[in-house]
């Protein structure tokens, strides 16, 4: 008993790193995943205002615009805002996608991507995992504006529950693709101040262009013209369409495969631009 208690602990063996089972794509991702959402939930400041900014923006809008609740194209929606909230959606799934570029331009200038370019582990896997990260951030902006657009603003949307979720998951399918792009973008530009210029240049035209904000029919028509080719325009229809149980036409099929073509084509050039050594030019 005495010798058990007076025994010398058993010395730590250390494994060879390189006899350690290599991860899987799937657990690489997982990882990452995991540690861009400890750091997106990890200030309770930056959570507070990301939630807050949709929810003004639309209270904003909702009363900016109220004056074209009698328009032949809005007023079969009974109310501006029931107009307005599914387009809201869309928005703020494009602004989240923004800032998936913004968030892989910061792990470059910080060195993390640097690091991970010394391990064994698929480079793919980081721009996958930031996406990912980002489509759940995106999917808790979605609900608590969904919920705010209830109890706030009067949202009604005649679609049911089963309408809006949806209406929900079709935007995150739309804002996951939507993310490839701007990565895509940051992948190859690698500085903040043309990196936020040209996600501007993209994102405001295509916003203000669309069916968003105003119908169709109030539009000039060479403006009518750039808005039946703008992407948007058919991921919103189909949003309003499934939370308002209105006819959808070929919206929905449209815009998942614009969609699924951005993811693609955004996806294709992302990881061959970001296998290249080179790390982000000095600010």
């Amino acid at each position: 008993m005495t010798e058990a208690r007076h025994r010398a602990p058993s010395p730590l063996v250390l494994t060879d790193p390189a006899t350690w089972p290599p991860s899987t794509f799937g657990t690489q991702v997982r990882v990452l995943a995991v540690r861009s959402l400890k750091t997106a939930f990890g200030d309770r400041r930056l959570v507070f205002f990301g939630l807050l900014q949709p929810i003004v923006l639309l209270l904003l809008f909702s009363q900016v615009f109220n004056g074209v609740s009698t328009l032949p194209g809005v007023a079969a929606y009974q109310g501006y805002v029931n107009f307005l909230v599914p387009a809201t959606l869309v928005n703020i799934a494009m602004t989240t996608a923004m800032s998936s570029g913004a968030g892989l331009l910061a792990e470059i200038y910080s060195g993390f991507t640097g690091r991970l370019r010394c391990m064994p582990i698929s480079l793919s896997a980081v721009l996958v995992a930031r996406t990912i990260s980002d489509s759940a951030r995106l999917a808790v902006q979605l609900v608590v504006t969904a919920l705010a657009s209830l109890v706030l603003l009067g949202f009604r949307p005649t679609g049911g529950v089963f309408g809006v979720t949806a209406a929900l998951l079709l935007t995150l399918v739309v804002g996951w693709c939507l993310s490839w792009i701007f990565v895509a973008i940051t992948t190859w530009l690698r500085k903040a101040e043309t990196l936020q210029m040209a996600s501007f240049v993209v994102m405001f035209p295509l916003m203000f262009s669309s069916s968003a904000y105003m119908p169709l029919e109030t539009m000039p028509a060479w403006l009518r013209v750039a808005s039946a080719i703008n992407p948007l325009t058919y991921a919103i229809d189909a949003t309003r369409a499934l939370a308002l149980g209105r006819p959808s036409g070929w919206s929905i099929p449209i815009s998942l495969a614009i969609a699924a073509v951005a993811a693609l084509a955004g996806g294709w050039i992302a990881a061959r631009t970001f296998r290249s050594p080179r790390e982000a030019p000095p600010r």
